[in-house]
């Protein structure tokens, strides 16, 4: 199994490329399920979830073909068709895998008027129930029913209604899949308290792009007015505000300076507000961030919240940095309920954190020291990789295929800028 290895202490200088997002990326394959023209999606990164997606798509029918990228490149462009749906089912073997996968629900019931969906998987970071998911889906027109470790969903008449649903609380999946099954309803659909993520903003730009009409993007109120069908489109996925985030922490606390490219800064607000106060360097241009970092960090008082807060996916990269900081940080998670399963890795390597219930304090410390770790999410994967870019000797992660699953090419991409990391496939 691989396993990557870090020998810390290099200073990060350079440029850095940052991917197509991979939440984004998930969020607009399945959108390929709502129309039998092609969807054609550029910067797509080459991620395993993506090639997971993929398959689960060609199970449903849909074909897919990869063009216009060189090995060598990032990033690829993917055409998907679904001209014809084979199968309504999502099966457990590979749901399983993927939590995201969940989201072909809306899209299989809006097209084919029925849909069979397993329970999902993903990252072991808590409980994440899918309820909001179905019921948004049933204020819109659709049946339910749970049996089996299975999600049947049927539209009476073979077309959902539409309807009205305010979310009791903000999530990203559940209205990303009711937006996905409104845009082809009989009637208009509002969405209140929906998720603001930039990855939805993106989604709802490519459904527009493919002849939805979807008013109030950006906004917490979605107006859906459904059509009768929607056409193909060629979109560009947006950048990886989460990736670009991780490799800002790791300038940080590596030092240096890293110009950032392909990125909307205009994403990344509580990030980049979070990496100054810390006393990083962060100059925004039009489509790059130069992240530049000279002195002591300073210690952070953090809570994770939906956007615009400080997001959950960058909670174990900045925890990681602030082992560093001169003096007591505290990070409050207020997402999932079990996003701390890093933090006995990093202990290994000398970090002084204590956890209570859903409060992290994180002493910084002199130094830290390499040590065999195993990663247990994907973003504790990167918590790691930053922990072993400051630290003294050498750092193995184990594990890496949480790594694999959001981030591309990783060590190719530390490697260009001055680290010393490679990949192990004997470990």
């Amino acid at each position: 199994m691989d396993r990557i290895l870090i020998r810390g202490g290099n200073r990060l200088n350079g440029k850095l490329p940052v991917s197509g997002a991979k939440n984004a990326a998930l969020t607009l394959m399945p959108c390929a399920l709502l129309t039998d023209e092609p969807l054609t999606l550029r910067n797509l990164p080459r991620l395993a979830d993506v090639d997971g997606f993929g398959h689960l798509l060609n199970q449903l029918g849909a074909s897919t073909r990869i063009e216009g990228s060189r090995p060598d490149e990032f990033g690829r462009v993917m055409t998907i068709r679904a001209g014809q749906l084979t199968s309504t089912e999502a099966p457990y073997d590979i749901v399983r895998k993927m939590r995201a996968s969940i989201l072909v629900l809306g899209p299989i019931l809006a097209r084919a008027g029925q849909a069979r969906v397993s329970l999902p998987g993903g990252c072991a970071i808590g409980n994440r129930p899918i309820d909001l998911h179905l019921k948004a889906l049933e204020a819109i027109g659709a049946q339910l029913e749970m049996s089996a470790g299975y999600v049947t969903a049927t539209a009476p008449g073979g077309r959902l209604e539409g309807g009205r649903y305010a979310f009791p609380v903000v999530s990203v999946g559940a209205t990303e899949n009711v937006v996905m099954a409104a845009v082809t309803a009989k009637g208009g659909s509002r969405i209140e308290n929906a998720a603001r993520e930039p990855e939805i903003v993106d989604l709802c730009r490519c459904l527009v792009a493919m002849g939805a009409r979807i008013e109030g993007i950006d906004t917490e109120t979605l107006e859906i007015e459904g059509v009768d069908e929607l056409h193909g489109a060629t979109y560009k996925v947006m950048p990886d505000r989460i990736e670009a985030g991780s490799y800002a922490c790791a300038v940080a606390v590596t030092g240096g300076a890293v110009e950032l490219t392909g990125v909307a800064p205009g994403d990344m607000g509580a990030t980049l507000d979070a990496l100054r106060e810390a006393g990083v360097g962060i100059e925004e241009r039009r489509d790059s961030i130069l992240v530049t970092s000279e002195a002591e960090l300073k210690p952070l008082t953090l809570s994770t919240a939906p956007y615009p807060g400080f997001a959950t996916d960058m909670q174990a990269q900045f925890m990681a940095m602030l082992c560093r900081a001169d003096g007591a940080s505290v990070l409050t998670e207020t997402i999932f309920e079990n996003r701390y399963m890093h933090v006995p890795e990093l202990a290994r390597m000398g970090a002084d954190i204590q956890v209570r219930g859903r409060t992290a304090v994180v002493r910084g410390v002199e130094k830290l020291a390499g040590a065999p770790v195993m990663a247990t999410d994907l973003r504790a994967s990167m918590s790691l990789i930053i922990a072993g870019l400051i630290a003294d000797g050498e750092t193995s992660v184990s594990r890496v295929y949480h790594l694999d699953r959001g981030y591309e090419r990783l060590e190719e991409k530390l490697q260009a800028v001055g680290a010393d990391i490679e990949r192990d496939g004997g470990g």
